[in-house]
């Protein structure tokens, strides 16, 4: 045989075998699969370990059904591998026995446990080729402990992101894009979202929660921005809520209107436990407005900001910040977070969530804006000590996937 055809055989195995996916999913067949519904179903029924599903570039004409838990699904560009089909709530319902399963882009089964989606775009594109915005959804499902993490979730309509376990979800958003028309982030029970960015095209509300089910179930929202059409209100519920906004921008374009009881809907149930919309260090372009100014202390337990995190949300019963698998192509969720001004002690515990092929980690840190490089290390985490008050520090990881290098963020944080 010809060496160099062995050669250029050998290169896509061996940057298959470099890459730590699972399974890959490519519409041109260099993977294991050409669809990404062929690449779900060839997981056991009873799957006990995290399956990741490496998706490549390439535009997804699919619907998707999850029945199976410990999955995660990753798209090799956030812009560029897209989960595009288009279907409208009320025309699947109709044609279903009124059942919303099969309604979606991604359909999660209630039983579905530990599923991820990360760094792709799912879009439900029915109102682009209909006139009507009702309700089309790109995600619904009741299953619990789902992470979309470095996504943009879009619909033409409302619901857009719509995880919906009344009993346990419980649902973990970081770094993603939002995008659609009335309630387009609507969680019941518990829910997480920080680094996000949110845009609404209606006149009636971006966000809804119901927390009806327990008294503890909360929708916590942190460093986020919200934008949208000339008026967009921020958010409504139906049922008894619990909202948290901490550090969050509201641009120009919101109202003048804080988070509400749809008086007039008759899905309108009373609220048992009253008003429960907490805020903290929230921001309006062009000037505050007094409904959310700073009541974090009125919240049950008088929470201090520092508190509200991922693991205080959903109450010790998950830590996704902590236990995430690592599938991103590069670093995430830093911690301290990027641009922490109030971080105390002259000891802190660097942590990130390691690059998906990483074998090792070159740790730079110092108070250059180009950092030295202090340690290798297998561990995503690093003590450091003797820090000065009130002083910024930075910090880099560079990943070591077998001979490459990928170059890190440089992050920083301020301490007390």
């Amino acid at each position: 045989m010809n060496k160099c055809f062995v050669i250029l055989f050998l290169i896509p195995l061996l940057m298959q075998a470099r890459e730590k996916a699972d399974i890959i999913v490519a519409k041109d067949g260099s993977g294991n699969f050409r669809t990404i519904q062929g690449a779900l179903d060839s997981i056991p029924v009873n799957n006990s370990r995290n399956i990741t599903i490496l998706i490549k570039k390439g535009i997804y004409s699919e619907k998707l059904f999850i029945t199976k838990s410990n999955i995660s699904l990753v798209g090799e560009d956030r812009d560029s591998t897209r989960i595009v089909f288009a279907e409208l709530r009320e025309n699947w319902r109709k044609a279903h026995n009124g059942s919303d399963w099969g309604s979606a882009v991604v359909n999660i089964d209630s039983t579905v446990v530990n599923f991820t989606v990360a760094n792709l775009t799912i879009y439900n594109n029915y109102g682009s080729l209909h006139p009507t915005t009702e309700h089309q959804y790109a995600i619904w499902g009741t299953g619990t402990r789902i992470i979309i993490i470095n996504c943009n979730i879009l619909g033409d309509g409302g619901d857009t992101l719509s995880l919906w376990n009344r009993a346990n979800g419980m649902y973990y958003h970081a770094n993603c894009y939002f995008e659609g028309w009335v309630d387009f982030v609507c969680p019941r029970g518990w829910c997480y979202i920080t680094d996000s960015r949110f845009y609404g095209h209606n006149l009636s509300a971006s966000i809804w929660h119901d927390g009806s089910s327990n008294r503890d179930q909360k929708f916590v929202i942190r460093y986020s921005t919200f934008d949208g059409v000339p008026g967009f209100p921020l958010g409504r519920h139906h049922r008894d809520a619990q909202f948290y906004l901490l550090d969050c921008i509201f641009m120009r374009n919101m109202a003048d209107r804080a988070i509400y009881a749809p008086l007039n809907s008759p899905n309108l149930v009373p609220w048992v436990w009253g008003e429960r919309h907490y805020y903290y260090n929230c921001t309006h372009e062009g000037g505050d407005f007094d409904w959310f100014k700073d009541n974090l202390s009125t919240a049950e337990g008088s929470p201090a900001a520092e508190q509200v995190t991922a693991a205080w949300t959903f109450g010790g019963r998950w830590d996704p910040e902590e236990n995430m698998i690592p599938v991103l192509p590069f670093v995430s969720l830093p911690r301290p977070r990027q641009a922490a001004y109030n971080v105390k002690g002259s000891r802190v515990a660097l942590h990130w969530i390691p690059a998906r092929n990483a074998d090792m980690h070159n740790v730079y840190f110092g108070k250059e804006e180009n950092p030295p490089l202090v340690r290798s290390l297998q561990e995503n985490s690093l003590n450091v000590d003797k820090l000065n008050s009130r002083t910024t520090y930075y910090w880099r990881i560079d990943e070591i996937a077998g001979t490459d290098t990928l170059r890190g963020s440089v992050f920083h944080f301020t301490t007390e």
